[in-house]
């Protein structure tokens, strides 16, 4: 039996190199998922603020071309003042 023993050591030995190894290849398969994932997932984010900054953009000019961002209509206010400044002069 002693025979027997001395070789369970070295078959044991051998049979937990195997198993980390395939431990470590399965935690290093499992890592670059996660890693490939969250690139995809910045790569999906930066998009969409890359959309966003493009439509605010597209808010501010539409503001611009239709007119001043003030509640009150300028039509009436411009005429007053053009007339004080008419009557003035």
């Amino acid at each position: 039996m002693d025979g027997h023993d001395s070789e369970d050591p070295k078959q044991s030995t051998a049979d937990m190199t195997v198993f980390v190894q395939n431990l470590l290849q399965q935690m290093q398969s499992r890592f670059q998922t996660m890693s490939d994932s969250i690139v995809t997932k910045i790569d999906e984010m930066g998009n969409r603020i890359n959309e966003l900054e493009q439509s605010i953009n597209d808010l501010r000019a539409e503001m611009g071309v239709e007119g001043s961002p003030s509640p009150l209509p300028p039509s009436k206010t411009k005429p007053g003042e053009g007339k004080q400044d008419e009557g003035s002069a």
